[in-house]
């Protein structure tokens, strides 16, 4: 199989199978150069040099699930649990709209407190200040809710299938299963939004056959957004005990999924930013153009653990979007000023 060949098919629109997929995986220098050039050249074609920040309010750590990875799951009884107000969530919208946001990501865990009432509350209340693109990321919830928050305003969801190996996905959320996830996908497609889905990479009984397939996935799927990072160990779960996912593996994922996804939207993930800050940079030059930042106060940032992190400096809402302004422009890249809605929402208006 020639690498460079089949690396410039997919740009000029192959779509590859999984063993091809898999074969760019275990690419080695100097195809891993090429391979991330290739992403880069197409990230450039379809999304210019700009990056996309988005807010995200991580608005409560309660969670009815129980994942294996996840720092947030019910059985973790030595988390304090937390819960913003509708109101809190608007001012600290109201805050990050000031700061220059035009996108908030609500995220939360699956906390059926906030009923379809209390959410809608919300939505219509950001929606009051401007225009807001939101982006609900609150779980697997009935068509009934996804449909009335469409309504409300809610522009895109944010649903991650995190392995699209049947068995594996599972053994690790004995609280639902792939199927279901799956269903919810569809929904949220079917309802009009933009549609953000992901995966992790290094979780434990992942071959690079899943990973290829979760890509392919994507792809079947044609998401809008898709967020992939590196699996990162929590103390108090399950697998407490298991190796952290690779950046490069990680960088590799997201530069062909690039080359694969013209359009999509491509975030250098939390996760990356964690375990290396050089290799977040990295993949701003390998197929990503979106980054995330927390916004809610700090008080609830240092409860909102899916994985360990280190959160630094408190700082203001304003104070961490210059500075990733400046990093942003630091690596010759362009900070956008509109909303980011996906490539395909746009050309569909």
């Amino acid at each position: 199989m020639n690498i460079y060949n089949l690396i410039d098919d997919i740009c000029q629109g192959y779509t590859p199978t999984k063993e091809e997929v898999e074969a760019l995986l275990c690419t080695y220098e100097p195809y891993n150069s090429y391979l991330f050039s290739a992403a880069q050249a197409i990230t450039k074609k379809y999304h210019d040099n700009i990056i996309h920040i988005r807010g995200i309010i991580e608005f409560s750590n309660y969670c009815r699930c129980s994942c294996a990875y996840c720092g947030l799951n019910a059985a973790n009884k030595k988390l304090k649990r937390y819960r913003m107000e509708p109101k809190e969530i608007v001012e600290t919208a109201k805050e990050a709209y000031d700061a220059g946001y035009r996108t908030l990501v609500l995220q939360s865990g699956e906390d059926l407190w906030y009923t379809r009432e209390k959410i809608s509350e919300i939505i219509k209340g950001i929606k009051s200040i401007g225009d807001i693109a939101i982006t609900l990321s609150v779980g697997e919830r009935d068509y009934e809710d996804y449909k009335q928050w469409r309504k409300d305003g809610a522009d895109r969801f944010l649903l991650k299938h995190e392995t699209i190996n049947e068995n594996l996905y599972n053994k690790l959320h004995t609280h639902s299963n792939l199927e279901n996830r799956i269903r919810c996908l569809n929904n949220l497609k079917e309802l009009g939004y933009q549609v953000g889905d992901g995966f992790m990479v290094g979780l434990p009984g992942q071959t690079l056959g899943d990973i290829a397939e979760d890509i392919l996935f994507l792809n079947r799927l044609d998401v809008d957004m898709a967020g992939i990072g590196p699996f990162i160990p929590h103390p108090h779960t399950e697998l407490k005990s298991a190796e952290a996912g690779s950046n490069e593996m990680t960088i590799k994922a997201v530069a062909i999924t690039r080359l694969i996804l013209k359009k999509v939207h491509l975030p250098a993930t939390t996760a990356l930013w964690t375990l290396n800050t050089e290799d977040g940079k990295k993949a701003f030059d390998s197929g990503a153009n979106v980054v995330m930042l927390k916004v809610e106060p700090y008080k609830y940032r240092r409860l909102y653990e899916i994985y360990p992190k280190n959160l630094g400096n408190e700082n203001s809402i304003k104070q961490e979007r210059l500075r990733m302004e400046e990093l942003i422009l630091s690596l010759g890249k362009q900070v956008a000023q509109d909303r980011g809605d996906s490539i395909k929402f746009l050309e569909g208006q």
